[in-house]
């Protein structure tokens, strides 16, 4: 008998688990922070990085690569974020450009290959955030896949490691 309650508890608590996965967060004056338009499909994407670059070279300043798209959670938070106003000090610290990279990840759905082969990346999740000196030469090889998980990050933790 407490054998079959003990799988009945734990067979319901794995129909939630889906459920508590993905837990949507708020974000102060965002409607809907897992939705943007940050990543235009229209842009070329090679061109924006171009002038990025050379606004950084400029302005002595790095440029931040999000490679991502609209369509991706993580995407869409990590934009929406870094566009409140707490994140002001991390915009005003890079050039920062939206590639829309759809999602390579998934068989069928990647756009603009040429940015991940540019950079030397094999994209494994979306977003993707390259940090490049003026010259393209990335700075956190390592930590730049890593943020697929965004959405799930803490605001604390996302600003922490921008601002390194």
């Amino acid at each position: 008998m407490i054998r079959k309650i003990t799988l009945a508890v734990a067979a319901s608590c794995l129909s939630l688990s889906p459920a508590l996965a993905f837990a949507p967060r708020e974000m102060p004056g965002v409607a809907d922070p897992y939705r943007t338009d940050a990543f235009d499909p229209a842009a070329d994407p090679m061109a924006a990085i171009d002038a990025a670059l050379a606004a950084a070279g400029r302005s002595g300043k790095r440029v931040l690569l999000v490679m991502g798209t609209n369509g991706c959670h993580d995407s869409a938070w990590f934009a929406n974020l870094i566009a409140t106003e707490r994140f002001a000090p991390v915009r005003a610290r890079y050039e920062v450009v939206y590639a829309d990279i759809g999602m390579p990840q998934t068989a069928g759905r990647g756009k603009h290959p040429e940015v991940a082969k540019r950079f030397g990346f094999r994209i494994k999740g979306t977003p993707t955030v390259a940090i490049l000196d003026s010259s393209g030469h990335v700075l956190n090889r390592r930590a730049a896949p890593k943020w697929r998980n965004a959405a799930s990050r803490s605001d604390d933790e996302t600003y922490a490691e921008l601002m390194k």
